[in-house]
């Protein structure tokens, strides 16, 4: 059984890229994979291996500057989540692109799932999922705005394009574990949004914590990982990823004509040239040679 520890961090990184070495080497010492993402504001990831390992990451992590009270979020999956580990040096642990949104200084009002339902049916709150438009088509809570948007880099400006819409409106967001929210309601706290609120935990933790008859939610929760998708009590959910476009699909997708194993679904065959499509074939089948090759070793040891 595999622990999955979802975490971010908003912090004072003077230089992020020495922390990457002693972090990576600990996670290939422990057998630990998933991504890390390393910024001068903080850290962001996912990652996943045996109960020991995590807890030895997770130390190293809480021992970083600022990272002393690090929150992180735990679910267990019996097949490997990730396939290696990565350690990235990036400018923003999320990319939202304004210079000028710093978390740290001030967010909006944390909701714990108990008190979430009771919020977002207030007539006078507007809720709004700041999720990229493939995660929100899967599912999402009741009632919400999908401001459909490709990136979370395209949030300010479709804000700017609609706020109008949402005066006199305390204005409620969500997110899968709680960091685009961090930088929207700080984004919306500097725009003049005074009454601005988000699910504390994100989705992961309310369909951690509610039960599903007193649930909001409707349908699945798009993550990072290999499981894809999942629902109440955090149970692996039906779909799985086209290696095309990272898209989720249903089970019922690859039967579609458009699908192809590595290279295409429905939602991506006319997104990619056949140049494109060429060289994912070819990545595709790179991977299945790799995997040849590491079956014959385990078969001679």
């Amino acid at each position: 059984m595999y622990t999955i520890a979802a975490l971010y961090h908003f912090t004072r990184f003077a230089d992020p890229a020495a922390l990457r070495d002693p972090l990576l080497d600990l996670c290939r010492k422990r057998s630990v994979t998933g991504t890390l993402l390393l910024a001068q504001e903080g850290i962001n990831g996912t990652i996943a291996g045996p109960r020991a390992g995590i807890d030895a990451v997770l130390t190293l992590i809480q021992s970083l500057p600022g990272c002393a009270d690090l929150e992180w979020k735990e679910a267990t999956s019996d097949h490997p989540p990730f396939g290696k580990m990565k350690v990235r040096l990036k400018k923003e642990i999320v990319t939202m692109g304004q210079p000028d949104v710093d978390p740290r200084a001030r967010v909006g009002n944390y909701v714990d799932p108990q008190e979430w339902n009771d919020l977002i049916r207030s007539e006078d709150v507007v809720l709004i999922d700041t999720r990229n438009d493939y995660e929100v088509a899967i599912g999402t809570f009741e009632g919400a705005i999908d401001p459909e948007t490709a990136s979370f880099r395209d949030f300010p400006a479709w804000w700017e394009q609609n706020k109008d819409r949402f005066h006199n409106k305390r204005v409620a967001m969500f997110c899968t574990g709680g960091i685009r929210c961090e930088k929207s309601t700080n984004y919306l706290l500097g725009q003049g949004i005074e009454d601005v609120y988000h699910l504390k935990g994100g989705i992961l933790r309310y369909l951690e914590e509610m039960p599903a008859e007193y649930s909001s939610w409707q349908g699945e929760c798009f993550v990072f990982d290999n499981r894809v998708s999942v629902g109440h009590g955090l149970v692996e959910g039906p779909h799985k990823l086209c290696h095309g476009c990272r898209r989720p699909i249903l089970p019922e997708d690859v039967k579609r004509p458009e699908y192809e194993h590595g290279v295409s679904c429905h939602q991506c065959i006319d997104e990619t040239s056949e140049a494109d499509k060429m060289r994912f074939r070819e990545r595709q089948k790179q991977i299945l040679l790799a995997r040849e090759r590491g079956e014959a070793h385990l078969r001679q040891d």
